[in-house]
């Protein structure tokens, strides 16, 4: 079945009549300031509505577009830099933050470098605690990968990650009292208590804007 487009657009009322086309013709729409507006009429039978135009205060043309993206985004593209050190995706990211979050990168990579130790230490063959040994390799990894994930968020947020020194960690885990294996137990409690405070304290630091 093919459709084929009318040669003029007409409405018909409840009655069937015609009521001529809503659309002025060519040779009306000369003058560029005219806009035209939709109206609704009840007809004569009071059992239905027909759409005419009418000229209206407005000189925009109708569209029907609600959003015009091109035309609000010019604001923004003024504000995009033109240096090529300068991100183009920072917006509302403060320089306290963004030393902040490399602090934190910091925090997380020195604490991952202390469970690779006793990893490497629990795995010894004169030691040979391969259950500690996989937990604490497991737990390397784990805060390795925040730190990574808290990188993915300074770049995306348009900051720079500055990585700092990592400490050296110990490689004798035996206590004289309390052994090797609940002495590394209590040590790892007690970093995961500093990494949270830690946390905490990135956490704080935050910026309100009315704006938001």
């Amino acid at each position: 079945m093919l459709l084929k487009a009318a040669p003029a657009f007409s409405l018909l009322n409840a009655t069937g009549d015609n009521l001529g086309s809503p659309f002025p013709s060519v040779s009306s729409l000369s003058n560029k300031n005219l806009s035209v507006s939709p109206s609704f009429l009840r007809s004569k039978t009071g059992s239905g509505f027909v759409v005419c135009a009418s000229k209206g205060a407005n000189n925009r043309p109708l569209t029907g577009v609600v959003f015009e993206p091109f035309e609000e985004v010019k604001k923004e593209l003024n504000l995009v830099p033109n240096v090529p050190q300068v991100s183009l995706a920072r917006q509302k990211f403060t320089d306290e933050s963004e030393a902040a979050i490399n602090e934190q990168i910091n925090v997380e990579y020195n604490v991952s470098y202390v469970y690779h130790a006793m990893f490497a230490y629990f795995d010894r063959d004169n030691v040979a605690l391969k259950g500690l040994a996989k937990f604490f390799k497991e737990s390397s990894v784990e805060e390795r990968e925040h730190a990574e994930k808290l990188m993915e968020y300074q770049n995306k947020r348009g900051g720079k990650v500055k990585l700092q020194s990592i400490l050296m960690p110990l490689s004798e885990f035996d206590h004289a009292e309390k052994g090797d294996a609940l002495y590394a137990m209590e040590l790892a409690l007690s970093l995961e208590k500093l990494t949270n405070e830690k946390l905490l304290n990135l956490h704080s630091v935050r910026h309100f804007y009315p704006s938001i």
